[in-house]
C-alpha cells in the first residue's frame, strides 16, 4: 500500500472552482532587498549628496526610506566606502582609515590663505557674523578679496542686512561647506576640547574663553532683515598670500 507524502511548496496557491491559478507571492524581504539595490544604484550614480525626497520618489509613497537607508549604512560600515550624511543628504565616501592609504593619489588645486580660514572658521562658529565683526574676532582687517573668495568658493553666503546703521551684511555657511568637510550640520563642528586635543589651540588659553556652539538654522535673527537685492559678488579670485595690520591702527590685509 502507498502512502501519500505532502512536499514543501515554494508556491502559494490558490484555487477554485472557476480557474486553476497559481497566485506566486514575493518571500517578505525581496522588496527590501530591491528597494536596498534602488538606493545603492542611486547614490553611486549622482556626483552630489541626495536627500530623502529623491529616494521617495523613485520608491514610492509609505516606504520607510531612513530605515533602508540605516540597513545599506550598517552594510558598509567596515567597507572601503561608506554610507555617511552629509548637510542632511546621503552620499557614499571613502572611509576615513583609507585617507592616509589614497591622499598621495590626490592633486590640491588650491590654497586659502591663513586669513581666509580664520575667516571661514568665525564664520561657522559665529553666524551670522559682519565684516566688522570678523576684524574684532581676528583683531585685524581683512581684504575685500578674503571674502570674496570664501563667496566664490561657495563655502560661505550672503545671509542678511544687520539691523544697525549702516545696514552691514551678515555672512554665514553653506551646504556646501558641510559637504566638503563631510559635516552633517554645525552642530558636528570640534568643540574646545576636541580643537586643544587635535593641537588647534595654543595651550595657556586665556581665562573664560571658550567655543561658541554655532547656529543650526538658517532663519534670520532677530536683528537681521532679509538681502536688498544691491550685493554684488565679485568675479574675480584673490588666493596669494595675504599680509595683515591690526585693526586697531585702521590697517588692511593687502594681496
Amino acid at each position: 500500500m502507498m502512502h501519500s507524502q505532502a512536499l514543501p511548496m515554494e508556491k502559494e496557491q490558490d484555487m477554485t472552482d472557476d480557474n486553476d491559478a497559481t497566485i506566486v507571492t514575493l518571500h517578505p524581504h525581496a522588496e527590501r532587498s530591491q528597494y536596498l539595490r534602488i538606493i545603492e544604484a542611486m547614490l553611486f550614480a549622482s556626483a552630489e549628496p541626495v536627500d530623502i525626497e529623491k529616494f521617495q520618489e523613485f520608491l514610492g509613497e509609505g516606504t520607510d526610506v531612513l530605515s533602508l537607508l540605516a540597513d545599506l549604512q550598517s552594510n558598509y560600515e567596515n567597507r572601503g566606502v561608506n554610507l555617511v550624511q552629509v548637510a542632511g543628504k546621503w552620499a557614499m565616501r571613502t572611509a576615513q582609515d583609507m585617507g592616509t592609504i589614497l591622499r598621495r593619489e590626490t592633486k590640491e588645486q588650491k590654497k586659502l590663505s591663513k586669513a581666509a580660514l580664520e575667516t571661514l572658521s568665525i564664520c561657522a562658529y559665529h553666524q551670522p557674523v559682519t565684516r566688522a565683526e570678523i576684524e574684532d574676532i581676528r583683531g585685524v582687517a581683512i581684504s575685500k578679496g578674503t571674502l570674496d573668495n570664501l563667496l566664490e568658493i561657495g563655502w560661505v553666503r550672503m545671509r542678511g542686512r544687520r539691523k544697525t546703521p549702516g545696514r552691514p551684511v551678515t555672512y554665514g555657511t553653506t551646504p556646501e561647506f558641510l559637504v566638503h568637510f563631510g559635516l552633517n550640520e554645525l552642530t558636528d563642528l570640534p568643540g574646545l576640547h576636541e580643537l586643544k586635543a587635535a593641537g588647534l589651540l595654543d595651550g595657556n588659553i586665556p581665562p573664560g574663553f571658550d567655543v561658541p556652539m554655532p547656529r543650526v538654522t538658517d532663519e534670520l535673527t532677530a536683528d537681521e532683515e532679509p538681502l536688498d537685492g544691491t550685493e554684488q559678488l565679485p568675479l574675480e579670485m584673490h588666493l596669494p598670500d595675504e599680509r595683515e595690520a591690526p585693526a586697531s591702527k585702521g590697517g588692511e590685509e593687502t594681496l
